[in-house]
């Protein structure tokens, strides 16, 4: 079982129920594959560095999980199948991502806690 983060951004113009479903649908498919999801986080409607399919902006979410390599090839294909998607990236953390990781983790969990 490897370690990976997938993020992926979405059409700005989803409702908030659409953007659920299309997360819940990815996160189904990773458990459906036997894979363990780690963190979610929902980075929400952010300005894209660059025009991508005519749009400027997109909502961000990011899944860290554990799974066999196996089923990334798949996973990806998903993506590329959902129109609600406009652009992702999966890669697989190694032991300095996922120390990183947790850190930031930790961070925005203090965060949390203080406000």
């Amino acid at each position: 079982m490897n370690n990976y983060e997938t993020v992926f951004i979405m059409n700005p113009v989803l409702s908030d129920d659409q953007v659920r479903e299309t997360v819940k649908k990815f996160i189904d498919y990773l458990k459906s594959k036997k894979a363990t999801i780690s963190h979610e986080e929902n980075w929400g409607l952010k300005k894209l560095k660059y025009v991508i399919q005519k749009k400027k902006t997109g909502f961000y979410y990011l899944i860290e999980f554990q799974a066999d390599g196996s089923i990334i090839g798949n996973f990806e294909v998903e993506f590329q199948r959902d129109e609600r998607v406009i652009r992702w990236q999966t890669i697989r953390l190694d032991k300095f991502a996922m120390e990183y990781a947790d850190r930031r983790r930790k961070k925005l969990n203090e965060k949390a806690k203080a406000e």
